[in-house]
């Protein structure tokens, strides 16, 4: 086990970028003792491994560092950012198709809030893009009923306290106004929690749509609502720049996994729900021509309708009809059954 301090990396973060967890996650790991190093379960992340250690994550090896990798994804309302919610609500990572790797949000999105969230595979890459000394642009389209003047929107370029909390310079933008509501372009780098909406209701204005348009230098785009889109990695290192890769320890030479989709499998039956159903073979089936059920055959009898012929009353002459199909005759059975005309 590497004990030097400055040898290799802190256990969590090589955690982090094989792709099983963030790096808070891999140290509650950690602590929980889910993690072996070198056959040893450790508590503390404050351990420096390198590539000559065997680490253990519930009793399977580290899988290898895949490439750091980042995803633009078009989140919808209604899907809370988190990998598990306590309440039930649906998440934006069981919405993601099967075949993506493990993936970590950068930042989050409120359960209202829609458009432009970041994913990657990389933890330390989140780490770093969530950090506001990164300093990237996170702009959004609001929908807000109300009033507003520009000068009001102006004033928040030298930042604004609200409840206490200082919030960083602001660049908003007026676009439009309409009968009750206006639609303002807000532009923040720092993204404290709820920070558009505590700073749109400090204004008078209660927001019915928010939409984040951008982070950084990515663009939602032209991306469908609830589609993911892949950036290369030519141009993610690029964007990245080469100090901020370095910061977040992004692997551009590592392979790509792919991972195959095991199909889903049937729900089991309920209990009891056996015996409930019949076999297939005696359900009565629908009859294709009048979507009722077949009469079941008795040896020896005739099916309901089969061999039928046409009767003869002789008061349908009287009445001026013809033959009548399956009515039965009034006349008695001795005197035979008169042959009358057919039309």
């Amino acid at each position: 086990m590497a004990q030097n301090q400055q040898d290799g990396e802190r256990i969590a973060k090589v955690i982090a970028r094989a792709g099983l967890a963030s790096r808070r996650e891999a140290e509650a790991w950690i602590e929980a003792g889910r993690v072996s190093v070198n056959g040893a379960k450790i508590t503390s992340p404050a351990l420096n491994v390198s590539t000559r250690d065997k680490i253990v994550v519930d009793g399977k090896p580290l899988p290898g560092a895949e490439r750091t990798r980042l995803f633009l994804y078009h989140k919808p309302k209604g899907l809370v950012t988190t990998s598990s919610d306590p309440q039930g609500r649906p998440t934006i990572f069981e919405a993601l198709p099967k075949d993506l790797p493990r993936l970590i949000s950068v930042g989050r999105l409120d359960l209202t809030t829609e458009g432009l969230l970041l994913l990657t595979n990389d933890g330390g890459l989140a780490r770093a893009l969530e950090l506001p000394a990164t300093g990237w642009l996170r702009r959004y389209r609001v929908r807000a009923h109300g009033k507003v003047m520009q000068s009001q929107l102006d004033a928040l370029r030298d930042g604004v306290t609200i409840d206490g909390i200082n919030y960083g310079p602001i660049e908003a933008t007026l676009d439009r106004e309409q009968t009750s509501n206006v639609w303002v372009t807000f532009a923040i780098r720092e993204g404290k929690n709820r920070e558009v909406r505590n700073v749109m209701r400090h204004l008078g204005l209660h927001v019915a749509r928010l939409i984040r348009v951008s982070f950084g230098p990515f663009q939602l785009g032209d991306i469908p609502e609830g589609e993911v889109a892949e950036v290369p990695t030519r141009v993610l290192r690029d964007q990245l720049g080469e100090k901020l890769a370095k910061q977040a320890g992004a692997d551009f030479a590592a392979p790509v996994i792919v991972r195959k989709v095991e199909p889903e499998k049937p729900a089991a039956p309920e209990r009891g729900d056996e015996k409930r159903r019949e076999p297939r073979d005696k359900r009565a089936k629908p009859d294709d021509s009048r979507g009722q059920t077949r009469e079941k055959r008795i040896p020896g009898r005739p099916m309901r309708g089969e061999g039928r012929r046409d009767t003869y009353d002789a008061r349908d002459e009287q009445r001026g009809r013809g033959p009548q199909r399956g009515s039965r005759s009034t006349q008695p059975s001795e005197r035979g059954r008169p042959k009358g005309p057919r039309r």
